[in-house]
């Protein structure tokens, strides 16, 4: 069984893969040793462990996963990955960008994907069916937007996501909202519709915060894995773990 860590920027989040299937998730503010030797009391035959990071980390979390698990692998630029890495600043790339196109590769093996993680960013990211990752945008995500016209500006207030708006907003506050959230809404669809001209057999998957306002609101076609990076990094992991 496999301990997968991904810390991010506003929480951190363990999951227990048997093979390709999740067994358990959890999500912290922080994590410490202690918390994972809980989940390895309960799952014993935990063996593997992969941990992902932007951010720091308390300083008993690496020695007990070193000592505690048959092998560990803290990701970095160095990972051997099951995929092709096309990027020229791979020191640069976040490891959410990596570990989600990974995923989205081992999900749709040998195809043309789109990965749209729409976080605290907006990230695209292109595999090819060669298996190899290209690149991708990086832009605003939907919360970031509204936060910028607040900040940026003297008189327009904070505002947050909403299901419902209109295309033309009839109010200072609805064109706020109209403008933010169609404006992300055309820009992935431009994306994708631009990409569909010279592939047109291109998949698109969709992960993030808030990848239920989009799936609502895309009119193309996609398929949504709230779990994209998390089944990513089990991969690596597996693929360190098959070199052994």
């Amino acid at each position: 069984m496999n301990l997968i860590i991904d810390i991010g920027n506003t929480s951190v989040k363990l999951a227990v893969f048997l093979g390709a299937d999740i067994q358990e998730f959890v999500r912290l503010k922080t994590l410490h040793a202690k918390d994972i030797e809980t989940i390895k009391k309960r799952f014993p035959d935990l063996q593997y462990s992969i941990l992902s990071t932007v951010s720091d980390i308390n300083k008993d979390v690496i020695p007990f996963l070193t000592g505690n698990f048959k092998y560990f692998v803290c990701l970095d630029t160095s990972t051997p990955l099951p995929i092709e890495n096309l990027y020229k600043t791979k020191e640069t790339l976040g490891k959410d960008r990596i570990a989600a196109a990974v995923g989205a590769n081992n999900i749709f093996l040998n195809r043309n994907v789109l990965v749209i993680d729409a976080g605290t960013a907006l990230t695209m990211d292109f595999i090819s069916s060669d298996n190899r990752f290209v690149g991708g945008n990086i832009s605003p995500g939907l919360n970031m937007r509204f936060k910028a016209l607040h900040h940026f500006t003297k008189n327009l207030p904070l505002l947050s996501e909403t299901d419902i708006f209109d295309q033309l907003g009839d109010s200072t506050e609805n064109a706020i909202i109209s403008g933010v959230q169609q404006g992300m809404i055309f820009e992935i669809d431009g994306y994708i519709n631009h990409l569909k001209l010279k592939y047109p057999d291109l998949t698109i998957i969709l992960t993030g915060g808030d990848s239920n306002f989009f799936e609502k609101n895309l009119k193309n076609s996609i398929f949504v894995n709230p779990d994209l990076t998390l089944v990513g990094l089990n991969r690596i992991l597996i693929h360190n773990v098959e070199q052994l």
